[in-house]
């Protein structure tokens, strides 16, 4: 699943969508409702570490495996909604199983 940059884009993908609900919670609940202004401080800047490896990893995905645009676009979005990595998992695990054979 490691292999450069494929699986490593699953890691960081699934990472990222893990990440964001994570700060989401905090931003929501802990920060708004509870009144904690420094609550999204850590998870923030998590969430902004691993989101900045993703789009590296997607980048040099988009060079080594000569993605279209259209699937580098596709992989992006997901990034920014919530869940969505989740749901893009299968068709990248699809996509490095057909790659490795």
């Amino acid at each position: 699943m490691f292999q450069f940059p494929l699986g490593l884009l699953r890691l960081f993908s699934l990472l990222d969508g893990l990440s964001f609900i994570v700060l989401l919670y905090f931003s929501i609940y802990e920060k708004r409702m509870l009144g904690n202004d420094d609550a999204i401080r850590i998870p923030g800047m998590i969430h902004g570490a691993i989101f900045t490896v993703f789009l590296i990893l997607l980048f040099a995905c988009w060079d080594r495996q000569k993605w279209p645009l259209k699937r580098v676009a596709q992989v992006f979005v997901c990034a920014l909604i919530p869940f969505a990595p989740f749901f893009l998992e299968p068709s990248l695990k699809r996509e490095q199983q057909s790659a490795n054979s």
